[in-house]
């Protein structure tokens, strides 16, 4: 056994570097206030106001890239977890508490259902040129 009470094998990878646990980065969260709104589907926005979040003490890391991903292009959840490598269960809390801060708001694509049907635009445009 070596001095560092480990003993010789290593339970870690040493090329992984540091490992943060998904709990520890929501705190022991595993839902929030307005996950209900967050499905994989979910489009993530960047609010207008928002400018240097680096500087922001109370944000982790995970909070800046959110905020740092969506600045440019709306993300959807799905694409956030892909992207920052994370489960989806925690980029829902991240992103709610990044809801809560007004630094980012979520959008909902809108249905297939409440889309118009296409061959109500036709009969639109067929009427328009007869006249």
């Amino acid at each position: 056994m070596s001095g560092d009470g480990q003993g010789s094998s290593h339970w870690f990878d040493d090329e992984a570097g540091p490992v943060v646990r998904p709990y520890a980065m929501t705190r022991g969260r595993t839902s929030h206030e307005v996950q209900h709104r967050l499905d994989l589907i979910a489009v993530v926005v960047t609010e207008p106001h928002v400018d240097d979040t680096e500087a922001d003490p109370s944000l982790s890391p995970e909070h800046v890239d959110i905020v740092d991903l969506c600045r440019d292009t709306p993300q959807s959840v799905a694409e956030l977890a892909t992207e920052l490598d994370l489960p989806v269960g925690v980029v829902r809390v991240l992103v709610g508490d990044l809801v809560d801060e007004e630094l980012v708001h979520v959008t909902r694509p809108v249905p297939p259902a409440e889309l118009v049907d296409e061959s109500i635009l036709r009969d639109v445009i067929s009427g328009l040129r007869a006249l």
